[in-house]
C-alpha cells in the first residue's frame, strides 16, 4: 500500500470516528484539518469533493462488512446461521460503538455522480461484492420462488439499522436480535427454520464482550 493510500485510509478512519453518535452526515472536509492534524491542501487532494469524503466513508464501512463476511464463511459452515450472525454482528457494532449508519445516505446515485471516478468505482466494486455475498448466502439457505428475496432482505436491513439507531436500542438487548433474526428468516421465506434462542444469543453477546475486552 502506497503512502498516499495509507493517508487516505487514515483520514477515512478519522472521519468514521468523528461521525460516531451522529444521526446525519454533518462532517465536511474542512472539519478533518483539526482532528487529523493534516493540512487542508492534503485533505482536499485526497477528497476532491465533499461527495468523495462521504463515498470514501461508505467504502470503508462496506469493506469492513465484506471482510467480516469472508471470515463468517469460515466461522459458520451453515449458511442460515452465517447470514443471521453476520447481520446481528453488524447491528451490534452500530449500537455498541455508536457508529454512523451509512445506510442513511448510501447507496445514493446523486452522490456517486458527484464523486470523482476513482472514488465512485472503488465504492461500486466493494458494494457489488458485498451485495453478491448476501445474494449467494441467501441462495445457499434455499431459493424461494415468487419474490426477489435479496431485495426484500436488503431493504429491511437498511431500515432496521436506521430504526434501531434512531430509537437508541441497547447493544445488549437480547430480544432485539431475536426479533431481527425472526424478520430476516421470514423475508428469506424460511419460516420453518429455527432462529437462535435467547440463551444462545446471550452466550453470543457474552463472547463478543469478552473478545472486545481482550482487544
Amino acid at each position: 500500500m502506497s503512502s498516499w493510500e495509507q493517508r487516505r485510509d487514515y483520514l477515512t478512519q478519522v472521519a468514521l470516528r468523528s461521525l460516531r453518535g451522529h444521526k446525519t452526515f454533518d462532517l465536511c472536509r474542512s472539519h478533518l484539518v483539526q482532528v487529523s492534524q493534516i493540512s487542508k491542501g492534503t485533505i482536499y487532494n485526497h477528497f476532491t469533493t465533499e461527495a468523495d469524503l462521504i463515498v470514501a466513508v461508505a467504502s470503508a464501512q462496506y469493506d469492513e462488512w465484506l471482510f467480516a463476511a469472508k471470515q463468517d464463511a469460515q466461522r459458520y459452515p451453515d449458511p442460515f446461521s452465517r447470514f443471521l450472525y453476520h447481520h446481528c454482528y453488524r447491528l451490534h457494532q452500530v449500537l455498541s460503538q455508536q457508529r454512523f449508519v451509512i445506510e442513511r445516505i448510501m447507496p445514493n446515485q446523486t452522490l456517486l455522480f458527484e464523486a470523482t471516478t476513482s472514488c465512485r468505482q472503488r465504492f461500486e466494486k466493494i458494494c457489488d461484492e458485498y451485495t453478491q455475498w448476501n445474494r449467494n448466502t441467501i441462495s445457499e439457505v434455499g431459493d424461494i420462488p415468487g419474490f426477489n428475496r435479496t431485495e426484500l432482505v436488503m431493504d429491511y436491513l437498511r431500515g432496521a439499522m436506521i430504526n434501531s439507531d434512531d430509537s437508541n436500542r441497547q447493544a445488549n438487548d437480547i430480544q432485539l436480535y431475536c426479533q431481527f433474526s425472526y424478520a430476516l428468516t421470514q423475508l428469506m421465506g424460511h419460516s420453518d427454520k429455527r432462529i437462535p434462542t435467547e440463551f444462545v444469543f446471550a452466550k453470543w453477546l457474552s463472547n463478543l464482550s469478552c473478545a472486545s475486552s481482550a482487544a
